[in-house]
């Protein structure tokens, strides 16, 4: 039986490199697509989710900041595995995408076969977490996680949370009691071996605990190490 190839959108308003990002990774066995502002790509993806974006930031009519935001803000696009494409390289940048949810970050110029690397690494944890995930809701204090349906709820309120943010909350909650290195955190949960540093992991356990009030309290740093989630969570205080 044929395997349908995984489609991927490229947000890119530079020709040269949307063609050069679509000839790798169609020579890698990829579908692309491709759209030149961030309003065609937004209508794209309303119309035909793709299995996996690739986001130019600097893009006319929507910037890849708002994109970002839009899909990490609606269930039906929150869990599409995105990698950011830009010119800035500062740290601050960076940041700015992977709090809106990036799963990932290129700074250009980049080498293509780097992102086909990345793009295969995203899928295969995206798939991995589709088919191995147990349909089972995991419980912590008032905090509740529904790997099935991807919702969260703390008191019986919705949490939105972007799709990396779940796969972590999801992480510590399969892990709790245990001390988790941020090397770990970063191969387990991002799928691979993150070149951008560990920062990463410390700004997605900061919104946790925005996001998760009990968290500010539970999940402990374990001061240049990593964290840790503790067992049993703490009672809510009334």
């Amino acid at each position: 039986m044929t395997t349908m190839a995984a489609r991927i959108l490229i947000v890119e308003d530079d020709p040269d490199i949307a063609e050069l990002v679509a000839r790798y990774l169609e020579k890698a066995a990829f579908e692309t697509d491709r759209a030149a502002s961030g309003r065609d790509a937004l209508q794209m993806i309303a119309v035909n989710p793709p299995a996996l974006v690739v986001l130019d930031l600097m893009l006319p009519h929507v910037d890849g900041l708002e994109i970002c935001r839009r899909l990490r803000s609606d269930q039906k696009t929150a869990a599409i595995p995105l990698i950011m494409l830009t010119a800035r390289a500062e740290e601050s940048e960076r940041i700015v995408g992977l709090e809106l949810g990036a799963d990932d970050y290129l700074a250009k110029p980049f080498s293509p076969n780097e992102l086909v690397a990345r793009v295969r690494a995203l899928l295969r944890r995206a798939q991995r977490q589709a088919s191995d995930a147990p349909a089972k809701t995991l419980t912590y204090g008032a905090i509740s996680v529904d790997s099935d349906r991807h919702v969260v709820s703390a008191g019986g309120r919705d949490v939105t949370l972007t799709a990396k943010e779940f796969l972590l909350l999801e992480y510590l909650l399969q892990h709790r009691g245990r001390v988790l290195s941020r090397d770990v955190l970063l191969t387990d949960v991002w799928g691979y071996r993150y070149t951008g540093g560990t920062r990463t992991v410390d700004v997605h356990v900061r919104r946790l605990r925005e996001k998760l009030p009990l968290l500010a309290e539970a999940l402990v740093t374990v001061k240049q190490f990593g964290y840790k989630l503790v067992d049993p969570a703490p009672l809510t205080r009334a």
